[in-house]
């Protein structure tokens, strides 16, 4: 499945209004914001219909999934927005990982555990935020829309730059960071990011990852505030950053990055960061750009084509392009 749904549920009392962009979106909060509410909500409207009192609009079906036969019931659910509500354990199991990767569904997931098998992007974990209807107009509704509880870049002039990347993208960010004499190591994997945080001896350190599937990873990386100044820049990825450059002058590329989710074919790409690397390979296949992820091609650092990738986040190095 791809693109993006705009999904509306309400019954007298209460409206929800939001849009699913990827595959998995995260819903969390406190107790009593509407998180269950909502699945709920969906639930009755799925085995009563319009008898239930509820209406809900939206492209695609609608499902609620619980513990009982999640598996069987998956197997048999295809092209849906699949609502999973919090306390549901198989959530955080290697099998439903798999079950999601494979999957033509999209999954709507509240929780208030962080599921590291599950690669969702920073952009896709929302709160609820709930409005009280206009008084003039005598509507007592409650109207709840999402909201990004994540920011992808928090600004500091870092004396250490941690990388999530271990390849090309970690090659260039190194090149960035000797241009300011400042220190860049690679942490090597997504996971290992706060314990070598926590381990150096820097109190004002730059982290960059991924954001397309940094999801379950940033609470961790925020705690880090109560012990160390952090900045972060997460964009979708190092090939997200390439594409997004327009290095390789393609029109199809501007339009691609200006709606991914109508490209994105969720049973083909588990998280936006390998659609976004095929791309670049694809398109920069047989040029002087050619790219591979494994060891950055040496063009990429002339200064042309470096100042116009690093000129989309110049800014957290406290320079001018």
């Amino acid at each position: 499945m791809k693109g993006s749904y705009e999904v509306v549920v309400k019954n007298r009392r209460i409206q929800y209004k939001f849009t699913i962009n990827r595959n998995i979106t995260i819903l969390k909060g406190d107790s009593a914001t509407g998180k269950t509410t909502l699945i709920e909500m969906i639930h009755e409207f799925q085995q009563n219909q319009e008898s239930s009192g509820i209406s809900l609009s939206c492209k695609k079906p609608c499902v609620v999934l619980d513990s009982n036969n999640w598996q069987l019931i998956l197997q048999n659910t295809k092209e849906s927005i699949v609502f999973i509500d919090e306390g549901n354990p198989f959530v955080t199991s290697k099998d439903f990982a798999d079950a999601v990767k494979n999957s033509t569904n999209y999954y709507v997931i509240a929780t208030r555990n962080n599921l590291f098998n599950l690669p969702y992007s920073i952009q896709e974990v929302y709160g609820i935020k709930n409005t009280s209807g206009n008084k003039y107009q005598e509507t007592k509704r409650l109207y709840s829309t999402l909201y990004n509880l994540y920011s992808n870049k928090i600004r500091i002039k870092p004396k250490l730059v941690i990388v999530e990347d271990a390849k090309s993208g970690f090659e260039f960010f190194d090149f960035v960071c000797k241009r300011f004499s400042i220190p860049c190591i690679s942490a090597k994997s997504k996971s290992k990011i706060y314990k070598v945080a926590m381990e150096s001896k820097e109190d004002d350190i730059l982290i960059i990852a991924d954001g397309a599937s940094f999801g379950p990873e940033m609470e961790e990386i925020l705690s880090l505030k109560k012990a160390i100044n952090i900045g972060i820049y997460l964009p979708e990825s190092f090939e997200w950053l390439i594409l997004k450059s327009d290095l390789l002058k393609k029109n199809e590329i501007s339009e691609i990055l200006e709606n991914p989710s109508a490209y994105i074919e969720s049973a083909e790409h588990f998280s936006w960061e390998t659609f976004f690397t095929s791309l670049l390979v694809k398109e920069s296949k047989n040029t002087y750009l050619e790219y591979k992820k494994s060891k950055l091609n040496p063009n990429y650092l002339q200064d042309k084509d470096f100042k116009k990738i690093f000129g989309l986040f110049a800014d957290l190095f406290d320079v001018k392009n």
